[in-house]
């Protein structure tokens, strides 16, 4: 499955660029629209673990670090991240097709824009 998030008329809308694109419309299948997006990796590695709407990711962060933790992986429970929020899109995809981006994004998070003030070609266009 091949996962793209676009920004449209203020949400971020998650596309599935492997089903086919609607005849009607040319868009494919819409997967999640959400006001914020939320992704979970892990620190040490920068792997994405989660990404979706701000409260699913967040709780599956606290169930799984509960279960790490119960089980004696206090070094892995503590190495899950959660970042949320109104990231800019080009970011976001990234993280999705880039192994281990999502540690540089963030490390370099203090300095990316408000995502919903950024418009890049990229976020409009449909593949």
């Amino acid at each position: 499955m091949t996962l793209q998030y676009q920004l449209k008329e203020g949400n971020y809308h998650l596309y599935d660029l492997s089903s086919p694109a609607s005849r009607v419309t040319g868009e494919h299948r819409l997967r999640l629209k959400s006001d914020t997006v939320a992704i979970a990796f892990e620190a040490s590695t920068g792997a994405l673990r989660e990404h979706g709407s701000p409260n699913r990711i967040h709780s599956w962060a606290n169930n799984t670090r509960r279960r790490l933790r119960a089980s004696g992986a206090l070094d892995k429970a503590n190495d899950i991240v959660v970042v949320s929020g109104p990231l800019p899109v080009d970011e976001i995809n990234k993280c999705l097709k880039i192994q281990g981006y999502c540690r540089d994004m963030f490390t370099r998070l203090h300095e990316l824009p408000h995502g919903k003030r950024v418009q890049h070609s990229s976020t409009h266009t449909t593949h």
